[in-house]
């Protein structure tokens, strides 16, 4: 779905309004989600979190950090959940403080797959679509320890995580959030459904690209179906090759997510998000073609956004919005200081994943005035 007609000669550029689905941005912009690990042992935003989303309000669209669906799907420790009454509580006071301030924001809801840990997730089960281990160590309250062998979820419990996916997404529009973002990207549960390389199935989930694509369909027709097409992205990252969710065969990439995306088409979603080192390259723009919706485009960990990038893509037509990482860590007024050329505070990286306020809430924003 296309925003409203623009009148002749009103420039498209990275500070110009622009329609997602249901979604109505004032710019752009879209912070990108980023795990941050700050909400406890209970998984509930707490006035830190609400205060870190109300200061980047000034994007387009805000999509918050990956939240688990079910207590199965926690992938880190202090990532939050939107399962609890507690956690939807939390998350209401996420969005009401965003929405304060003219914005608007999505809860991505993610759920880890097999990269987790009982040690994480509460003791139970680390589920995956095939049983095999990620080549490597997580965090988790006990240090870093191996990945365990997952379980192959059944058919059946694949059905049932479907509908974890849209109980989360009810909770979230329950919690006055403006839609959801479906992750099916960098390596967690979706994005192994996806990939031959953790998807060695032989059912209905597994072999031909279409179907592993079928898992991911079935969640975000359902989720769509639940709360409106319009208020539902899919964030998808082909060929990321992160936590070994690998795609190394472009033809297959192209079968996979062409497959995923020829069905999803008629649903008119808000948009899809891509990450991929180049977003104006080929392989991306015929997955926009296919989609056939609004674009978001994100140049994935390997380089920083930069605002010339972010401008140029949206003045090329390359994309309708640029989805913006750690420059909106490090600057919560970052779309003032982008529109107005100013400098930008560098981020801390040591500090992504620490507790507290440092590193998270106190970069200052423009000249003498202080965030919060």
């Amino acid at each position: 779905m296309a925003g409203p007609p623009r009148d002749v000669g009103t420039p498209v550029d990275l500070f110009s309004p622009v329609t997602l689905g249901d979604l109505e941005l004032a710019n752009r912009v879209v912070m990108a989600p980023l795990t941050r690990m700050r909400s406890g042992a209970s998984g509930v935003p707490g006035d830190l979190v609400v205060e870190h989303y109300r200061q980047r309000a000034g994007v387009g669209l805000v999509v918050t950090e990956g939240t688990y669906p079910n207590r199965e799907g926690q992938a880190f420790v202090g990532q939050p959940g939107i399962v609890t009454g507690d956690q939807v509580a939390g998350w209401r006071r996420v969005a009401d403080a965003v929405h304060a301030r003219g914005g608007r924001v999505v809860l991505q809801v993610m759920h880890g797959g097999r990269v987790t840990h009982p040690d994480v997730n509460g003791g139970r089960r680390v589920v995956a679509p095939s049983a095999i281990a990620i080549d490597g160590a997580g965090h988790t309250e006990k240090g870093k320890q191996l990945y365990p062998v997952p379980h192959a979820l059944t058919v059946e419990e694949a059905r049932g995580t479907v509908a974890d996916f849209v109980a989360a997404s009810r909770r979230a529009v329950e919690a006055g959030l403006d839609g959801v973002e479906v992750h099916g990207a960098n390596g967690y549960l979706l994005h192994e459904f996806l990939s031959p390389a953790a998807n060695v199935r032989t059912d209905e989930y597994g072999g031909s690209p279409e179907n592993r694509a079928r898992f991911v369909v079935q969640v975000v027709t359902a989720v769509a179906a639940a709360i409106g097409a319009g208020r539902v992205g899919l964030r998808i990252s082909p060929e990321h090759g992160i936590q070994d969710a690998l795609e190394t065969d472009r033809d297959d990439v192209r079968a996979t997510y062409g497959a995923l995306l020829d069905q999803l088409r008629p649903l008119g979603l808000a948009y899809l998000s891509v990450l991929h080192r180049e977003p104006a390259g080929d392989l991306v723009q015929e997955l926009r073609r296919r989609f056939g919706g609004p674009l978001v485009v994100n140049s994935g960990f390997g380089s920083v956004t930069t605002r010339a990038e972010a401008v140029a893509l949206v003045e090329a037509a390359h994309a309708d919005a640029v989805a913006v990482g750690r420059p909106v860590i490090a600057n919560p007024d970052l779309v003032e200081r982008w529109a107005g050329e100013h400098p930008e505070n560098e981020p801390r990286p040591h500090l992504f994943y620490s507790p507290g306020a440092e590193g998270y809430t106190d970069y200052p924003a423009l000249q003498d005035r202080r965030a919060g």
